[in-house]
């Protein structure tokens, strides 16, 4: 402060430390990113008070409302920092921003390392996790969306093949199960048809019971998380680059 006050007595009010360049980037990025999460954390708040009481409290766990505030409400708190900080030149805030920064940056390399040397226990999580929200498939119409997209998205069905669907009650193939849905698969595992008009949304009936080869013909018969894994070694080049884009500015 000694240093700020004699600095203002030699140069005037309008001194700085910083470069107004720099100033003024840094607020601008963090006013933009503050916006997002502050839109992010309204759109957690809706979809959650749009749910039932029982369906929320069933998928808690797993809920992407819950996801999307906790997410929006972090990046609100460290770009408030920033923010404030960067317009104001409040030390004790932007040392704040700084270790936050740091802090997510070494987690990140340390999930990436830890990725790679710890494989198939990574990957054995990841399979929990996406059986878990097979169970809960109809319990959360958010859930329900997420996996239907990711489904289309990779040309994929269930976790390790499209069998696991028989861990849902509602596709369970058991002969005491007296679900319409049994021995069947989500509408997001078949194979596209050209020229639909309509989605037939009971195109995957009764397709577990029948063998990969005579699946294959109607859906996809390939679990999700091998498709991940193939989707993240072709594109392991791209994922490095943008892991490098933002581990630069964190630095």
């Amino acid at each position: 402060m000694a240093r700020r006050r004699g600095a203002t007595a030699v140069y005037g009010e309008d001194f700085s430390f910083v470069n107004p360049l720099v100033k003024y980037l840094l607020f601008f990025f963090n006013m933009l990113f503050w916006v997002i999460s502050m839109v992010t954390v309204a759109v957690g708040i809706y979809a959650r008070l749009m749910k039932h009481a029982e369906t929320a409290l069933a998928s808690l766990a797993l809920d992407p409302a819950i996801l999307l505030m906790v997410v929006g409400i972090l990046i609100f708190l460290l770009t408030f920092c920033g923010c404030i900080g960067s317009l104001r030149e409040n030390i004790c805030l932007l040392q704040t921003f700084s270790f936050c920064l740091t802090v997510v940056f070494l987690l990140q390399l340390a999930a990436g390392i830890l990725g790679f040397v710890f494989s198939d226990q990574a990957r054995g999580k990841v399979s929990e996790i996406i059986n878990n929200a097979i169970v809960h498939y109809r319990d959360d119409l958010d859930l329900q969306n997420l996996i239907d997209f990711g489904q289309k998205e990779f040309s994929c069905c269930g976790g390790i093949s499209y069998k696991d669907w028989s861990l849902n009650m509602y596709f369970n193939c058991s002969e005491d199960n007296p679900s319409r849905e049994r021995c069947s698969v989500p509408y997001s595992c078949c194979l596209p048809t050209p020229n639909q008009a309509v989605i037939n949304t009971m195109c995957g009936q009764g397709m577990q019971a029948l063998g990969y080869s005579e699946a294959s013909k109607v859906i996809y018969t390939n679990g999700c998380i091998d498709k991940l894994v193939n989707w993240i070694h072709s594109n392991l080049f791209l994922l490095g680059g943008m892991a490098l884009g933002l581990a630069i500015p964190q630095c």
